[in-house]
């Protein structure tokens, strides 16, 4: 019978109730604990005082291409690889503090964040296999493209909006990726 660390243990049930908090689906929770799916249901609904919510993550690239989407996208992946360059930050302890400064950044901004900590885990996973970042040919910030797209010429949303982005409540764009 293999010896259990009640400190291992621990810190997993602390990172599950972080990552809870930040609104994590159980697929993630699955993913980056070593909980049973029991454990982290279990938690779930002590967190939230519900059951977690059902339904397949999201798995679709596209989305993280449409207008705001891909803005805000933009935002976490540059601060996200700002701590990877510039910290001992790596995996999900780098998400984490990550999704937290670009919900600091939204906020500052008096804006409604567009990423889910999900999302934004399932972004991670995308890139390098379905999505890079390329600079904008007129303000140089980079953004999220399709990887098998030609982006030589790349114009990014904030330099050239959609015709009918802004046009909806709540439509406002954080400060340019960079």
């Amino acid at each position: 019978m293999k010896a259990r660390s009640v400190v291992r243990e621990a810190r997993e049930i602390e990172l599950a109730i972080e990552l809870i908090e930040l609104g994590a689906r159980l697929q993630l929770l699955e993913a980056e604990t070593k909980l049973s799916r029991e454990r982290l249901l279990k938690l779930y609904k002590e967190v939230k005082g519900a059951s977690p919510p059902k339904g397949m993550l999201p798995f679709s690239a596209d989305w993280f291409l449409s207008w705001r989407p891909n803005i805000h996208a933009s935002l976490f992946v540059d601060i996200h690889r700002y701590l990877v360059r510039h910290t001992d930050l790596r995996g999900i302890g780098a998400l984490i503090k990550a999704y937290r400064l670009y919900l600091e950044h939204v906020g500052a901004n008096g804006l409604e964040p567009v990423l889910s900590l999900t999302r934004a885990w399932t972004l991670l996973r995308f890139l390098g296999v379905f999505l890079e970042t390329t600079a904008c040919s007129d303000c140089g910030g980079h953004y999220l493209v399709h990887k098998l797209e030609l982006n030589a010429d790349y114009v990014c949303g904030l330099c050239q909006p959609p015709s009918r982005a802004g046009k909806g409540a709540g439509s406002h764009a954080p400060a340019a990726a960079g």
